[in-house]
């Protein structure tokens, strides 16, 4: 019996070793994870810094260079090129050959758009600035995305997309930030920002080589690869698409006339010209949207979609509020408003989509919707760069913001009719 017991003793201990060893081994690995995914996050972070950079630096490139609004409208939207280059024709590159050897190349190129700016002495060289940093935006943001999905320890999709979503805001607002207070506190105006962020470029260069990659069957040979651009909508999803899709047109357009136009609105309206008052007015718009992204991760997504519908209205009346009033109390409150709006517009109609897709032309219909983000985060500010030409600026102003306002009410009412079960 004493020899029984004692093997049945040792049987035990060793389970309760095994048992431990897999613990230890499983909390090893979601700190490991953990650390990879906050890595690939605030890489993610570091390349949208560069799609802010340049705002609050406008109005001395316009004083420097000697062009008009439509111009400038048109070096801001330029951008879009290359974010729609890479989704229609790279977007499903780092699913064949790995996120690192999507995310590095991406790294490059927006190292190549710093080197861009900083050589700028016209309007080519910041066209060709704004293309090649829209190309590294996107297609480090699609293989990002992706990874941090992929390295989430728990694989919890909802942890993934506040993650990703934050990243990309606080990227954002660093950007805007970074280059007002150092073009006015700081020499070189329209250099130095671009000489900070190309260290943080080099920064992610290195850091992204040590996350896991989590692409396990990958194509060896470019003639393997697979870039036919891809968009569609399957017939029977399109009415329960349209609301999501026309929110993302109406928010991107919303942080389009701020990323663009907000140091003009100041200048001509509020007589205030300094670098560093817009970067913060851009900066807080896209803070408020981090915060209300983390916040409200807890919203159904139908729900948030409809909430950032309804609050769009209001964040264009203050807007134009700001121009009639002369006031930057407003101006501070239009900013507040508006993150909120598009933290949950975005959030809740990308997670629509995600929800009413087949799994079999899920990355179609995410592309189409992408589509719909660049183009509203292009068009419309074109859009207003040509009636400025023809009217004033304010009346120019006015009329964006009764189009986006009607575009968002026909959108709520779509989505409260078909996008009801989401």
């Amino acid at each position: 019996m004493r020899t029984s017991d004692s093997r049945r003793a040792s049987i035990f201990l060793e389970r309760g070793v095994t048992t431990t060893a897999k613990r230890d081994e499983a909390r090893r690995r979601t700190r490991v994870f953990s650390c990879a995914m906050a890595i690939v996050a605030a890489g993610l972070g570091v390349m949208f810094v560069g799609a802010t950079l340049p705002t609050p630096l406008y109005p001395i490139y316009r004083s420097s260079f000697d062009f008009g609004k439509l111009t400038l409208t048109l070096i801001y939207a330029i951008y879009v090129l290359g974010n729609l280059a890479a989704l229609l024709v790279f977007g499903r590159l780092s699913d064949q050959i790995g996120r690192r050897l999507v995310i590095l190349p991406a790294v490059g190129i927006g190292a190549l758009s710093v080197v861009a700016f900083l050589f700028a002495d016209g309007v080519g060289w910041l066209l060709a600035a704004r293309v090649l940093s829209g190309l590294a935006t996107g297609l480090a943001s699609g293989a990002a995305t992706a990874w941090i999905a992929e390295l989430q320890p728990e694989h919890d999709r909802a942890i993934a997309a506040v993650t990703a979503s934050g990243a990309n805001f606080i990227g954002l607002a660093v950007g805007s930030l970074l280059a007002g207070t150092l073009a006015d506190l700081a020499p070189w105006p329209l250099r130095l920002s671009y000489i900070v962020y190309l260290g943080l470029l080099l920064a992610v260069g290195v850091a992204v080589v040590f996350p896991p990659e989590t692409v396990e069957s990958r194509a060896h040979r470019w003639t393997d690869l697979a870039l036919r651009p891809r968009l569609g909508v399957p017939v029977g999803i399109r009415l329960s698409f349209m609301s999501p899709a026309a929110t993302a047109f109406a928010t991107f357009a919303l942080i389009g006339f701020y990323a663009a136009l907000i140091p003009s609105v100041l200048a001509e309206s509020l007589h205030q010209s300094r670098p560093l008052v817009s970067g913060a007015i851009v900066f807080e718009l896209f803070v408020v949207a981090t915060a209300t992204t983390v916040l409200t991760g807890h919203v159904a997504s139908r729900k948030a979609m409809l909430g950032g519908l309804a609050l769009l209205p209001p964040a264009l009346a203050l807007l134009i509020g700001v121009e009639v009033k002369r006031s930057m109390v407003l101006l501070v409150a239009a900013a507040a408003v508006s993150g909120v709006a598009a933290a949950l517009g975005y959030r809740g109609s990308l997670e629509v989509v995600n929800r009413i897709s087949p799994a079999d032309q899920r990355s179609e219909v995410v592309s189409s919707y992408l589509f719909a983000v660049y183009a509203g985060n292009s068009l419309p500010v074109i859009g207003i760069g040509m009636l400025s030409g023809m009217v004033s600026s304010a009346v120019a102003h006015v009329i964006f913001a009764v189009v986006i306002a009607a575009l968002a009410a026909v959108a709520f009412f779509v989505g409260v009719k078909y996008a009801r079960e989401y």
